[in-house]
């Protein structure tokens, strides 16, 4: 007689393959990261998930950072850089930066944080000889970049709490952030505008003006922003270039809606 199948057996299931994803879960929603024993939640043994942790360190999908504490690696990214073509987010985000490279005569660029940076995905290059040149995968400070203040600005307050602590606020030049008190103040002001700015903040005479892209529950999903050089983008010009800027990430809003 044919034995009966088990509808709630998964047969085809890979027990350690399953308790590495449900680490890498974990760390996703923990961008400070864990320390083992904050993910007893798992309910894995103690041997068990050491050596998941250090086999996924070792492959670059985790990494053990101070305090023992083990967060997303940017391995994952580079993984995802591979489809990035495909992604609904860039499939409606092209038109718009173009238009604004062609509204503004800056470098648009389109990004998203990643773990305690963020990271370009996506540039469409001025056309002007002097110009801003990134490549896509190029990592940039919180506390500097217009972009990264646009998406920290709306990011709930648990997530941006967590965030705003593994900044280490490095002086790149004397219009600088160096502190969480005055970032925590830029942060305010932009929610309220929706555009954010970078007066010469980590390059002296670079200027950038950025917006964040929402999903439909407000979150920040990415940022879009130019930049260019101080000669070009006095102040007038840049808070032009902001309103620019915050119109192309809702045009980008209503086409992922």
């Amino acid at each position: 007689m044919k034995k009966r199948e088990n509808p709630s057996a998964k047969p085809y299931m890979v027990p350690a393959l399953e308790r590495g994803m449900r680490i890498l879960e974990l760390l996703s929603e923990h961008p400070a990261g864990l320390a083992m024993s904050d993910m007893a939640p798992l309910g894995l043994p103690a041997a068990s998930l050491y050596r998941m942790l250090a086999t996924l360190a070792e492959l670059g999908y985790v990494v053990r950072g101070e305090q023992d504490r083990y967060r997303l690696g940017r391995k994952l990214l580079t993984l995802g850089y591979r489809s990035i073509d495909e992604s609904s987010l860039l499939e409606n985000a092209l038109g718009p930066m173009r238009d604004l490279r062609d509204r503004t005569g800056e470098t648009a660029m389109l990004g998203v944080l990643y773990g305690g940076e963020g990271v370009v995905i996506e540039s469409v290059k001025s056309n002007r000889a002097v110009c801003v040149s990134v490549r896509i995968g190029h990592h940039y400070p919180l506390h500097t970049a217009a972009p990264a203040k646009a998406m920290l600005a709306f990011l709930p307050d648990g997530e941006r709490d967590a965030l705003l602590r593994r900044i280490t606020y490095t002086g790149f030049t004397d219009k600088t952030i160096r502190n969480a008190a005055k970032l925590k103040s830029e942060l305010r002001r932009i929610r309220q505008t929706g555009i954010a700015f970078d007066r010469g903040e980590e390059l002296r005479e670079l200027r950038c003006a950025g917006a964040p892209i929402l999903n439909v529950k407000g979150y920040p999903v990415a940022a879009i922003w130019i930049g260019g050089p101080e000669s070009r983008l006095d102040e007038a010009a840049l808070k032009s270039c902001g309103e620019m800027v915050k119109e192309a990430a809702e045009q980008i809003q209503q086409r992922l809606i």
